[in-house]
């Protein structure tokens, strides 16, 4: 349980970070920026990913195996 929270945290970082990256600086990387109902809204959702992975980060870190 512990490596799949520590995973998906940082899937979630890497997907947070990407689409922070695309919308400063116009690369086209990440999968916020191809989730339709998400236009206008990609920075939000890009710091929303940046949290969640800090936090399931956390949590897997806090967790004893």
């Amino acid at each position: 349980m512990k490596r799949l929270l520590e995973l998906s945290g940082f899937l979630a970082l890497v997907q947070g970070v990407l689409g922070l990256v695309h919308e400063f600086t116009d690369l086209r990387w990440g999968l916020v920026r191809r989730i339709g109902f998400l236009d206008g809204y990609e920075i939000y959702a890009s710091v929303a990913l940046l949290a969640l992975g800090f936090a399931l980060c956390a949590a897997g870190s806090r967790l004893s195996r």
